[in-house]
């Protein structure tokens, strides 16, 4: 049983309109890079390659076993894509990736993020554990089903909450389906 605090800073472009949401980081033994989604066998980095460059493998490193954390940041700050966790400090109960394992201890201030984003008008939630500490946060006692959303108020701000499924492999979708059901949410916010 370990207790950590975040290991990253909040990315928070100054343009962002989309703030991802996941549970927590994991392990630093297995990152591939220092950025959000780290994990070489986590496709959220594939699922945004499928859906804005028709190609999974855009942002590997070509030959490596390791994402392009340059050009992952770079597509981010063009998009308005912000990214942080619901915790900022939890008690991993196994030494693995698993949300099954996670205890969250603090929560994250979504309000302090929102501060820094000011043109966010949308939420997601990338997997079940981020989606119920979400509501928790936010006091909801609805939490969408996957490829689904509801608006939330948050400090008298209308945001949309949007949920897709988790982009880890342990997850059972095809990353084709979750790319879909992840470009309906660019769909709905203009943002393809």
């Amino acid at each position: 049983m370990t207790i950590e605090s975040h290991p990253l800073e909040p990315f928070l472009p100054k343009n962002g309109q989309v703030l991802f949401l996941g549970s927590f980081p994991p392990p630093k033994a297995r990152w591939s890079m220092e950025f959000f989604y780290p994990n070489w066998i986590n496709d959220f980095w594939r699922i945004m390659g499928v859906i804005f460059f028709n190609d999974k493998k855009h942002f590997e490193t070509e030959g490596e076993k390791r994402f392009n954390k340059e050009k992952i940041a770079l597509f981010c700050q063009d998009k308005g894509f912000g990214f942080y966790d619901t915790a900022v400090k939890v008690c991993r109960h196994k030494d693995n990736a698993s949300d099954n394992f996670l205890e969250i201890l603090e929560p994250t201030n979504i309000k302090d993020l929102l501060d820094k984003m000011p043109s966010c008008h949308t939420i997601v939630t990338t997997g079940g554990k981020a989606s119920e500490e979400f509501a928790s946060i936010v006091g909801s006692d609805i939490v969408p089903q996957i490829g689904e959303s509801l608006t939330v108020c948050i400090d008298s701000k209308s945001i949309l909450w949007f949920r897709v499924p988790s982009s880890s492999r342990a997850y059972p979708m095809s990353i084709d389906k979750k790319a879909e059901i992840y470009r309906s949410l660019f769909q709905k916010v203009s943002l393809l």
